[in-house]
C-alpha cells in the first residue's frame, strides 16, 4: 500500500515513496525538518534519497535573472536550511521518465499504464522482444503485460483477445510489421503488502536457564571446515585429462595381459 504525501516525511523517505512527490513536497519536508535536532547529521543520506528521483542544484548566484533560467528548465527555486547557521537556494526538477532506461524498481510502481505505454511507444519500434531481459523484468515487476501478433485485420476480431484484454482495463500499445500488427497490453498490478514474520509468544517460548548452558561443554563448528575445504575446490584445475575416460594403451600389452590372466586360471 502506498504511502500519502501527507504523512510522509524526511524521516520515512526512501527511494520509492520519494517518486510520489513533487518539487514544492521536497521543499515542504525540508522546511518541517528544519526543527528537528539531528536534521544536520542526516543531511547526506536526505539528499541522496531525493537526488534519486531528483535533480538538484545549488544557485549560487542569487539574482532575478539566473532565478528565470533555472525556472525556464524546468526548475522550482527555494530556500533550504542546512543547518541553523547556513541557508542556500536550490533549485529541484522530478527526474522524466522518458525512455526505457529511465525505469527502475523503484519507480516502476509510481507510473500508470497509459504512462508505460507512452514510454515504450517513443523508444523502440521491433517489439517486446526488441527490450533486454533486466528491461522487462523492472516493467513485469510492476504490470501485467501479454501480446500477440496478427494480420491487421484480424487483430481487433470481435471476441478475440484484443477486446477481452481492452474490457479487462489493460492499456496498449500497436506496432505496425508490415501487414501484421504487434499488440502490447498493460496493466498495473496491485502493490502487496509484504507479509511479516509471526513469532510465538514470549510466554510460549521455553525459558532459557543460563545457568545450564554454563554447564555444557562447548560443541565444535565442524561444518565451518567443511565450507573451508569447498573453498579450496578450483574448478580452473579440471583439465581435458579429469574428464577422459579411456586410455591410451599399446594393443601387444592388453594381449599379453590377456594370457597371464589365463595362465592364472589355468593353474588355480
Amino acid at each position: 500500500m502506498r504511502q500519502e504525501k501527507r504523512t510522509l516525511s524526511l524521516k520515512t523517505l526512501n527511494k520509492s515513496n520519494v517518486w510520489d512527490l513533487q518539487e514544492n513536497d521536497i521543499f515542504r519536508m525540508w522546511e518541517a525538518a528544519e526543527k528537528d535536532a539531528d536534521l544536520k547529521d542526516n543531511v547526506r543520506r536526505y539528499l541522496d534519497i531525493i537526488k534519486s528521483a531528483f535533480d538538484i542544484e545549488e544557485v549560487k548566484v542569487d539574482k532575478p535573472e539566473i532565478i528565470k533560467k533555472y525556472e525556464a528548465r524546468g526548475f522550482k527555486v527555494g530556500q533550504i536550511r542546512m543547518d541553523e547557521n547556513t541557508k542556500s537556494k536550490w533549485g529541484i526538477k522530478k527526474r522524466p521518465i522518458l525512455r526505457v532506461t529511465d525505469l527502475t524498481y523503484e519507480n516502476i510502481h509510481h507510473i500508470s499504464a497509459a504512462k508505460l505505454i507512452e514510454v515504450l511507444d517513443r523508444n523502440f519500434g521491433g517489439g517486446w522482444d526488441s527490450l533486454s531481459q533486466s528491461i522487462k523484468d523492472i516493467i513485469e515487476s510492476g504490470f501485467d503485460i501479454s501480446t500477440t501478433t496478427l494480420p491487421k485485420d484480424r487483430l481487433r476480431k470481435p471476441g478475440g483477445m484484443y477486446e477481452k484484454k481492452v474490457n479487462d482495463g489493460f492499456e496498449v500499445l500497436e506496432i505496425t510489421k508490415g501487414l501484421w500488427i504487434e499488440a502490447i497490453f498493460a496493466k498495473a498490478k496491485p502493490e502487496i503488502e509484504k507479509p511479516r514474520m509471526k513469532y510465538d509468544e514470549p510466554e510460549e517460548l521455553p525459558a532459557n536457564n543460563e545457568d545450564d548452558d554454563e554447564d555444557l561443554p562447548e560443541e565444535e563448528d565442524h561444518y565451518e571446515d567443511a565450507e573451508d575445504d569447498d573453498d579450496d575446490f578450483d574448478e580452473d584445475k579440471l583439465t581435458e585429462e579429469s574428464y577422459r575416460t579411456t586410455f591410451e594403451t599399446d594393443p601387444e600389452d592388453l594381449s599379453l595381459e590377456a594370457e597371464g590372466m589365463s595362465d592364472e586360471y589355468e593353474d588355480e
